[in-house]
């Protein structure tokens, strides 16, 4: 991951942004093709085709897998952040089918939060004031999103709730394992182990895809890729508190989309919400970088399925 530091003298901040702006255009296609696919294939076989398709990018990855050296507890974190991504994927499939595009996103970025508070919890990162007062200004802009009591809340509402928590938990282990392996090996072990436990959910309720949905997934699986790897660049080319504020520009997009592709009202509660909430998300970089501390918080990119 790049040096959040902006004391930098490499970085480039047009071109991060550029990078950020590409990767934030990939991300809202994945969200706008799992959502063209519907609910004709049921979500876990969609999550499957996902990844089982994705597979073949993970070939220039070999040679970071033969050099690894697994240790069992490095394999029984793997095999913990499968299972909870795996669940992850799911539900946030899931949720595709049930809610606009729009909450889709803006719920997504309540993942960096998660990760925030489990690593005060797990791994002992300090929770200074600031960080538990942009926390509360990121819950209350899920509520703004949410508005319970002020209209009807959905399974998929509950779904991407219970999805920005696993993958919190998810990227967490990934911090972990960053400590100890090559980041080629860990987005190979995720792809492999999510796939496998993916499989026994999409058996249980196959139904024979069409070219079409199949066409359409391969598309998911490449701008999955496409956009880990632009993020990548942009992380290169620019600190997170400069990339950081322009991935609230995905939820612009998707709203745009969600309203011209599949007649979904914009509305401007969900606006207000993802923005309260990733200007918290924002502060919280922008103090990591302060401190100069390595990063736990993954943008919001990063919480992608």
């Amino acid at each position: 991951m790049a040096d959040p530091s902006p004391e930098r003298a490499d970085t480039h901040p047009v071109l991060g942004i550029f990078w950020m702006l590409v990767t934030g255009l990939c991300f809202v296609a994945v969200t706008a093709l799992v959502k063209l696919v519907g609910p004709g294939v049921p979500p876990a076989q969609s999550a499957f085709l996902r990844y089982a398709l994705g597979l073949i990018f993970l070939i220039p990855m070999v040679p970071a897998m033969r050099r690894a050296v697994l240790t069992r507890r490095t394999l029984a974190l793997f095999g913990a952040r499968g299972v909870a991504h795996t669940a992850g994927v799911i539900c946030w499939f899931y949720a595709m089918t049930r809610i606009p595009i729009a909450e889709v996103t803006a719920m997504n970025y309540l993942n960096p939060v998660y990760v925030t508070v489990l690593a005060t919890i797990f791994l002992g990162e300090k929770l200074a004031a600031r960080r538990v007062l942009a926390i509360v200004a990121a819950l209350v802009g899920a509520l703004i999103i949410l508005r319970p009591g002020l209209r009807e809340l959905n399974s998929g509402h509950l779904a991407m709730l219970f999805t920005a928590f696993v993958f919190g938990f998810s990227y967490l282990l990934t911090k972990v394992l960053a400590d100890t392996v090559e980041p080629a090996v860990v987005v190979f072990m995720l792809s492999v182990t999510v796939t496998l436990g993916l499989s026994p959910f999409a058996l249980a309720v196959w139904v024979t895809p069409t070219w079409t949905e199949l066409g359409l997934l391969s598309a998911v699986a490449l701008f999955a890729t496409a956009g880990h790897f632009t993020m990548t660049l942009a992380f290169r080319a620019a600190p997170l508190t400069v990339t950081q504020p322009v991935t609230f520009l995905q939820l612009v997009w998707a709203t745009l989309l969600g309203a011209v592709a599949f007649g979904e009202p914009a509305d401007v509660w969900v606006m207000i919400g993802g923005a309260l909430i990733i200007a918290a998300i924002t502060f919280i970089t922008w103090r990591e970088a302060v401190l100069r501390r390595r990063p736990i918080t993954p943008s919001v990119p990063q919480t992608k399925g």
